[in-house]
This record gives C-alpha cells, structure tokens and sequence, in this order.
C-alpha cells in the first residue's frame, strides 16, 4: 500500500490547531484552540473537541503521540486543560481526557510569568503540566535551553539528588532534527528553526517571538514534501530564520509544499508596524526570499477569519489583513503555486470544515473532507511527481 500522510487543518476562527497523520497511524497535534461557542451548531467554528474525540474514537485511541503548543496564548491553548489528560494532579485525569504521550513545549512555556490583569487559567496549567513532566524527566520535549531555564532547574535538579545536566536529553535547539521520528520507520522528520535562545534571555518574553516554528518533512514513495508549520512568529524571527539556516547551509529546510502561514494572516510577518500597504504589505527582503522557495503546485494556509475582498477588510486592525493575503496569492502566483485556503472559508464561510490534505506518491492533494469515515472529495490533485 503507497504511504499516504495527511495533514488536516481545523477551523477554529482567528486561532490554530492542525493535526498531523502519518500513514503509519502517528498523530501529532499542533496547538489547541476550542471556542466554546462552537457547541452550539449555530456558529461557524468547529466544535474542535467533539471532532478530535470523534477521530481518535474512529482509531481506537485514547492519545495523541505528540501535542506541540507553538506558544501560550489563548487562541493556540483554548480548552486544552479540559480536554487533555495532566500529569501533574490527578484532578486533570481520567473522565474520557485525552493523553499525551509526548508534549512539545517552547522554552518560554516554562518561564513565563502570567499577567494578572488577564484570565490566564489555562496558561498556568501548561505551565505546571511541562514544568512538571521536564522536573520527572519523561514525555516532554523543551525547545531551546536559555540560561532563565537552566538556572531555574539547576536547584530542582540537586534537591533531587541529580546532576545539572540530568535533563539535557529533553531540550532540542533550533537547527537539529527532533528525535523520536525519522524518514525511514515514520516517513517524517521535525527539523526545529525556532525558538533560538535569545527568545528568552535577551529581556522580557514576547510569546510570539519565542514560539515554536518547524520545517516538517515527508517521505511518500521516495519523493520529499515539505511542510512549514509556524506559530505566531512575527517578520523579524522569519528572517531570522532565514539567515541562520542558509548561514548553516540549510537551505533546503525553507523550502516549501505547503506553508502555515503566521499569526492568522498579519502583516506583521511580512513588514513592522505601520508598514501594511493600501493594497498588498511589501515583504522584507528575507521575507520575500522565503516566499520564493514555494514549490511548484504548492498551497498556502491562513488559520483565520474568512479575508474577503471588500473595502472593510483593507481598514480592518486586527488580523487577519486582506494586504497580507494579496501579498501571499502574489507570491504563490509567482513560484507555480495551486490555492491560497482560508481556515473558516472552506468549503465556505457559513459551515466551514477541515482543509485536508494528503501526501503521498503524486504530491501535496487538497481534499474537503465529508465527514468521519467518509470518503473525502478530491478538489485539486497534482500531477504525478516524476
């Protein structure tokens, strides 16, 4: 049977959760974001817990082999602590939660500290819970090891009667390949652009700037794809990332099939502040680079409210920005790309369902999922690789 991965975007509004599903039956959920509004069917956004219970179920699963929160802000962690299983206390168990067998967690995760002038519940919790599983030395992985980090764990460590270096294992730095996948037995592999260590020792925390960002590759019939998976990273860590990785001559780690584009389609990751356009945003200079690396019949991704056409969007403040949106479709034009999709557009804005794609021997297929168990219907299908 031809390998066939799939990655499965869910429309949660201005806010993220996407899953990865390999075609040997591992799952790793990116972010988490149930709006509990979307309980009553009236709303456009997907009712995200009954439809990731309603999957596992279908598998026979209780779990998820990996859950990576990209950052701690609400619209990527919303509903997480009612719906996953917590180690840390026995109160966040059982009752039909959700377990994580291995929980990703940037590095700012741990050290922050919660504003008191905001409901950051749940934020807390997540805090607990990684803090606790890093100090138990099993089921996480830590992105990055900033000095704030070490320092605080260093002390916990030697109460335990362990040496500082005890938990080295557990922390990934950007620019390495995660372990625990790999092409061969999984057909995938995780390699880590961000979070660099500054995000957290070069003063305050901005969670933006400190989340988790991956080139995600897969292997389908001896062909690779390649799949960016970006948090909320604003313009500067996008470049960033681009000069470091072609700096360590890893071009080919920004290149792209398929790319989640930031922060609900800003312009703050294509230019600073101030700088949106009256049309389209300009991109920065390693910005447009990165846009270029787009591969011929890739798609691009906007996690987002729907961005339609008119004179309101081109005022609109918050994201997502209709000038960010025309830059992309520009650039994707440009490199051969396919389709721009908007999370809480498809199939359209009323009821709006998973983007599902698959990966395997032809390419990246866009398909509209039904429902579960379903057939899915096959919308646009590349030409076969080769």
């Amino acid at each position: 049977m031809a390998d066939v991965h799939k990655v499965v975007f869910y429309p949660v509004g201005n806010g993220d959760t996407t899953q990865i599903v390999l075609s040997g039956g591992r799952r790793v959920l990116f972010d988490f974001c149930h709006r509990d509004r979307a309980e009553d069917t009236d709303t456009p956004e997907i009712d995200l817990k009954s439809r990731l219970k309603d999957e596992l179920k279908a598998v026979d699963r209780d779990y998820f082999d990996v859950v990576a929160f990209t950052h701690a802000d609400l619209d990527h962690i919303q509903g997480s602590t009612d719906f996953f299983e917590l180690q840390h206390a026995k109160k966040y168990q059982g009752e039909g939660r959700i377990k994580i067998r291995e929980l990703w967690v940037p590095a700012a995760m741990l050290l922050e500290e919660a504003d008191k002038d905001h409901q950051q519940e749940e934020f807390v919790l997540l805090r607990q819970e990684a803090r606790h599983r890093l100090l138990e030395g099993k089921d996480i992985l830590v992105f990055s090891k900033p000095k704030a980090l070490a320092d605080w764990l260093e002390p916990r460590l030697k109460e335990r009667g362990e040496a500082a270096s005890a938990r080295d294992h557990l922390f990934i730095d950007a620019g390495t390949i995660v372990p625990g996948f790999s092409l061969a037995s999984d057909g995938v592999e995780f390699f880590c652009h961000s979070p660099f260590i500054k995000h957290c020792d070069e003063g305050d925390i901005i969670r933006n700037r400190a989340s988790l960002v991956f080139n995600v590759r897969f292997l389908a019939d001896g062909a690779y794809y390649d799949y960016l998976e970006v948090g909320d990273a604003t313009w500067e860590e996008m470049e960033d990332i681009v000069r470091t990785t072609r700096y360590h001559k890893n071009d080919d780690r920004l290149a792209w099939d398929l790319y989640n584009i930031p922060h609900h389609c800003s312009y703050l990751a294509l230019n600073e502040e101030g700088q949106k356009g009256d049309k389209e945003t300009e991109p920065k200079p390693l910005i447009k680079e990165l846009l270029l690396q787009g591969k011929r019949d890739a798609y691009i991704v906007s996690c987002s409210k729907p961005i339609p056409d008119i004179k309101e969007s081109y005022e609109q403040v918050q994201p997502p920005h209709i000038q960010a949106r025309n830059t992309y479709e520009r650039y994707l034009k440009e490199v051969g790309g396919r389709k721009f999709l908007v999370t809480m557009e498809e199939p359209n804005a009323n009821k709006p369902e998973p983007i599902v794609f698959e990966i395997a021997s032809g390419g990246v297929t866009w398909k509209r999922s039904a429902s579960i168990g379903a057939p899915a219907i096959i919308t646009s299908t590349p030409p076969r690789a080769g």
